[in-house]
């Protein structure tokens, strides 16, 4: 991997929810921590102890870490997933890491692979994978594909800050209008209208979903949870845009976090209806692996009165603990809570007449993309 173009603050200009929006508040990052890689023998650990009170109300204030964009090399854009509980076989994830900063995100994990930190690392150093359109043809030329829908993105967002610079979401969905292959997307950034035109060309095709997430109508909570992310109303203006545009969306309540936005289920699923989503789904909190301690941090830093309720609460539908892979419960959980939480969504989904599952997607219309040379390929 090397660096690409580096940006000393991109905040000021790939950030949707800049400062002026929210009053005085910078917006800064989900994580103000770099947990410890689970696969790195080597720890640091930082020694305050010979610093006075002042110099730790300074480091207390976390700096602006600048964004870093790193190439990556791999040789494939296209995951395969065979989890029981993920409703898709395959991915494509353009990007590794998130400048979205989401503390709860499931994906920080994954960039320990890289030999990042699932913090501040997961949200400032973003590899770019920049071949993602021809990897993807390759992809779908290989004899042994069969069409089935793709995916975009399965781990971090295609529409995250950096896509506005990169632009490779984009360039592969154009790969899916060339070879009419079904895809779907999953979002919490507006930024999906930028492609409202390559969209509605698959719409007419019956070949594009669209599921966007929203978690809370609270503009201020979006913003502590979520820092550079689309705001609420503006995912909302984002259904309702797609729907007007003949494209089926489904919308995602997600995470569910008992204790702080559940209580927020009926409003999120009203607005959405009226907005034009046609199904909904949700899942309840996961803290797998390394994103527990940088939750952890951003629940008592961000909602210091409510933090030892909220991760009782989270206990009480993980069986005790604060998570649970199983599969089939690790979505949605177990205990009163959890019941609670399904019952109220159902009711809810039923009340607002969301259907169970939006329209199918025609298989049947796919072509193989012919090589950039004009040969076929033999293998």
């Amino acid at each position: 991997m090397r660096p690409l173009i580096p940006r000393s603050n991109v905040v000021s200009k790939f950030c949707n929810n800049s400062p002026s929006n929210y009053g005085s508040t910078i917006v800064r990052h989900g994580s103000n921590i770099n947990p410890d890689n689970r696969f790195q023998t080597i720890k640091q650990t930082l020694d305050y102890e010979h610093l006075d009170d002042d110099d730790l109300a300074v480091l207390g204030n976390a700096p602006e870490v600048p964004i870093e964009y790193i190439s990556d090399s791999s040789q494939s854009v296209v995951s395969e997933n065979q989890s029981p509980d993920i409703p898709f076989r395959y991915s494509l994830n353009p990007y590794r890491g998130c400048i979205h900063g989401c503390s709860y995100c499931y994906a920080r994990p994954t960039h320990e692979y890289l030999g990042f930190s699932a913090g501040l690392d997961f949200e400032t150093k973003i590899v770019v994978k920049e071949q993602a359109a021809k990897l993807f043809r390759d992809f779908l030329a290989k004899p042994s594909w069969k069409p089935e829908p793709v995916i975009f993105s399965g781990v971090t967002d295609c529409y995250q800050p950096a896509e506005r610079q990169f632009r490779l979401t984009r360039q592969c969905i154009e790969v899916a209008i060339e070879c009419r292959l079904p895809i779907g997307i999953i979002t919490k950034n507006a930024l999906v209208l930028r492609d409202l035109d390559l969209l509605t060309e698959l719409a007419k095709l019956k070949l594009i979903h669209v599921a966007i997430s929203v978690t809370t109508l609270d503009a201020q909570l979006a913003r502590d949870m979520e820092p550079r992310t689309s705001i609420p109303a503006a995912r909302l203006r984002a259904v309702e845009q797609l729907t007007a545009a003949g494209i089926p969306v489904r919308l995602i309540v997600a995470p569910i976090i008992v204790g702080l936005n559940d209580s927020e289920i009926p409003a999120i699923l009203k607005a959405g209806r009226e907005a034009g989503a046609i199904s909904a789904g949700y899942q309840l909190l996961r803290l797998p692996h390394t994103v527990l301690p940088v939750f952890e941090e951003w629940l008592q830093r961000t909602q210091p009165l409510k933090a030892e309720a909220i991760l009782n609460k989270i206990r009480s539908t993980r069986d005790g603990k604060m998570n649970d892979a199983t599969f089939g419960r690790r979505h949605s959980g177990q205990g009163v809570f959890a019941e609670q939480v399904r019952g109220i969504f159902d009711l809810f989904t039923r009340k607002y007449g969301y259907q169970d599952d939006l329209p199918e997607r025609d298989m049947s219309k796919f072509e193989p993309p012919r090589p950039k040379s004009g040969q076929l390929f033999l293998f």
